[in-house]
């Protein structure tokens, strides 16, 4: 059935990446004087992956498919919006542009392997999502914070819409802020710098409750929750409002311009 629903489908989505510049990227440190970490350039999906994207992909890899699917890898709730159509279980026609949520974080790897791809590092998708509609540096433009702790304030929707409803930011990409959490490719290392010598000062509290207080940036609330969400996953975690989008260090054939 799988193989006849995609012969049948006309492609809603496509793999569209946009090229990212090298640039300086700050982490939530708990000094203004901290260092700047640097992001090489590389190329990110300009929308999250789709239903009807991930459906392809687990027709070809079909061991990725939520019956034969290892616990290991994803929790029972694997791709638990699709439904069970005559012993397959896959997605509703009005799905189909939607993103794909409930995977799990290998899950998300292994596809954007398939493609010769990754997952986005936390810096390289912090960078591309801290920009607005206009500036580089979202935090310049009043309210920019504010309309995506808006966003987070919400709760999930059942039926989420199409990818691509939201506005392109300055690099054109869709959809960071708005519709679904997504998984990056060291979400686990929220509360690492990269710097041994220097993980010692990092205050866990700013990963909490506690809050942002004493932070560099004390009015970027909406990446400390961001930070928070990230440190509390675990890889085979599939949750409903949670999916991924593709990255790469490599020149893509299909990069927009």
């Amino acid at each position: 059935m799988i193989a006849w629903l995609l012969t049948s489908l006309v492609l809603v989505g496509t793999h569209d990446m946009v090229e990212i510049p090298a640039g300086d990227y700050r982490p939530l440190y708990m000094s203004k004087d901290s260092p700047q970490t640097k992001v090489e350039a590389f190329s990110i999906d300009i929308r999250p992956v789709t239903n009807q994207q991930y459906l392809q992909f687990i027709a070809v890899n079909p061991s990725w498919q939520p019956k034969v699917i290892p616990q290991l890898f994803a929790e029972p709730q694997y791709l638990q919006h699709w439904s069970n159509k005559g012993g397959e279980i896959l997605p509703s026609n009005a799905q189909l542009n939607s993103p794909v949520i409930n995977v799990s974080w290998f899950a998300a790897q292994a596809y954007c392997r398939s493609l010769d791809r990754r997952l986005p590092t936390v810096a390289e998708w912090e960078r591309v999502a801290s920009a607005s509609e206009t500036l580089v540096d979202g935090s310049q433009e009043k309210n920019y914070q504010q309309r995506i702790l808006a966003w987070y304030s919400q709760p999930s929707r059942k039926q989420l819409p199409d990818v691509g409803g939201n506005v392109a930011n300055f690099w054109g990409v869709q959809d960071l802020h708005g519709l679904i959490w997504e998984w990056t490719q060291d979400f686990n290392s929220a509360l690492v710098s990269g710097e041994s010598r220097g993980d010692s000062s990092i205050d866990q509290k700013l990963f909490c409750a506690a809050g942002a207080q004493g932070a560099a940036d004390p009015s970027d609330y909406a990446a400390f929750m961001r930070f928070g969400f990230r440190s509390s996953l675990q890889a085979k975690f599939t949750l409903p409002n949670l999916g991924f989008r593709c990255a790469s260090s490599k020149e893509q054939i299909n990069v927009k311009r």
